[in-house]
């Protein structure tokens, strides 16, 4: 059993180049997944909520626009199709979490991790707690995720500069499925974030909000 991830993720359908609206009591939400290690899971709360009105506001999706975290340990886990994990330096999950994390993505779950500065090798480690078997592969600029809704010729936007290196998108997959987006040197969820915290330009929020938007239609359509 799917411990109810895959209803959520069939409550929508994509119908041409719409989609079809779920009833207000099964709208998407995000999770924010809290994690130890010393990492701010916490930081730019307001980036989920903005993301799910810009989505509100330019696809047919009903969503809620609201905080809420949660915590690997809990079975409130299984509610969300939708993790979303950020954050600067240190991650680290116990055995029995990796355990719980591995659970949810192979049921069904969706994880998006966007490496706020800081993040990738501890998360590069601690997903290998999770997925000992598979590895992150990076995802050519043809990949479906870029074109699902908005078009993003070059792959993920580099909203932030960090190092200068090229943004990079990795992926773990399960039997052809994405369960884990991985952004690097990329950094999307501070243009989601409230215009005053990062001051970045009018157009990289934009951006970023539409690459945010192409991650929740690809979660609701593959």
């Amino acid at each position: 059993m799917r411990e109810g991830i895959g209803i959520a993720l069939c409550a929508l359908l994509l119908c041409g180049p719409s989609l079809v609206a779920q009833t207000p009591k099964g709208a998407f939400k995000i999770a924010r997944l809290k994690y130890n290690g010393g990492g701010d899971w916490y930081n730019d709360p307001s980036a989920e909520v903005n993301l799910l009105r810009f989505v509100q506001q330019n696809t047919t999706i009903s969503v809620e626009p609201v905080f809420e975290a949660v915590d690997l340990s809990s079975d409130a886990l299984f509610q969300y199709p939708m993790l979303f994990l950020t954050g600067h330096g240190n991650v680290v999950f116990t055995p029995e979490e990796a355990r719980r994390l591995r659970t949810y993505l192979l049921n069904g779950g969706f994880l998006y991790i966007d490496d706020d500065y800081g993040l990738d090798t501890a998360i590069r480690r601690e997903m290998r707690k999770v997925f000992p078997d598979k590895e992150f592969v990076e995802l050519p600029f043809s990949y479906g995720l870029f074109h699902c809704h908005f078009h993003f010729p070059h792959g993920t936007p580099k909203t932030h500069e960090h190092d200068g290196k090229p943004a990079q998108a990795f992926g773990i997959f399960h039997e052809g499925r994405l369960c884990v987006l991985y952004t690097y040197e990329s950094n999307p969820s501070d243009g989601w974030a409230d215009p005053e915290i990062h001051k970045d330009p009018p157009e990289k929020r934009e951006e970023a909000l539409k690459f945010g938007t192409n991650i929740i239609v690809w979660v609701l359509t593959q």
